[in-house]
């Protein structure tokens, strides 16, 4: 699967990593977020734990930014699953995460709603695996507030929740999920 878009008269382009790809380029202001594209995301990719996808610029090759996406399941309490509308008589939701999402310093500066393309390009790529490979409901995140005290608001503008089952105030990050079949999400 590849995705384009084109903001102003820049096209981007999404592709799978691959172990020829050049990833200099990339540098973002949480250092364990450049370490683990670097050092840790293709070892991953060949382990079959996590799939990463990088946002290239197309002009120069430069990568805008990179997520990581893994299979997830969430548990939702009753209250939760009434407000997704699921009678599912189950506690556990299938689920895919994005278990990596960072945007370069360079193209943050230059461009909105990077991060934002990059959870609709999730969500796309979760539908398309509803339509040919399996189900799942949920768009998943472990929401970083270690690093970025604005985060769970950037998530939450992006339709997702707190998952009030898995909520912790002394976890360094937050559960959330977003309805991959909710209209208007």
């Amino acid at each position: 699967m590849k995705f384009s878009k084109t903001v102003g008269s820049t096209a981007f382009k999404l592709e799978q990593l691959d172990s020829g790809a050049p990833l200099d380029s990339f540098v973002c202001p949480v250092e364990e977020y450049n370490v683990y594209l670097y050092k840790e995301a293709m070892r991953s990719q060949n382990d079959h734990v996590a799939l990463t996808w990088l946002l290239r610029e197309r002009s120069t090759g430069k990568i805008a930014a990179y997520m990581s996406l893994i299979a997830d399941a969430i548990k939702l309490s009753v209250s939760e699953k009434e407000l997704h509308d699921l009678n599912y008589p189950f506690k556990t939701i299938p689920a895919m995460k994005i278990a990596k999402l960072a945007v370069s310093k360079e193209f943050a500066g230059k461009y909105k709603g990077i991060g934002s393309f990059m959870i609709d390009s999730a969500r796309t790529i979760a539908r398309k695996c509803n339509d040919h490979y399996f189900s799942c409901r949920f768009l998943t995140v472990d929401a970083d507030i270690e690093h970025n005290k604005g985060i769970r608001t950037f998530y939450e503008k992006n339709g997702f929740f707190l998952n009030s089952e898995l909520y912790n105030e002394n976890r360094k990050t937050i559960s959330m999920r977003k309805d991959l079949y909710r209209i208007g999400d």
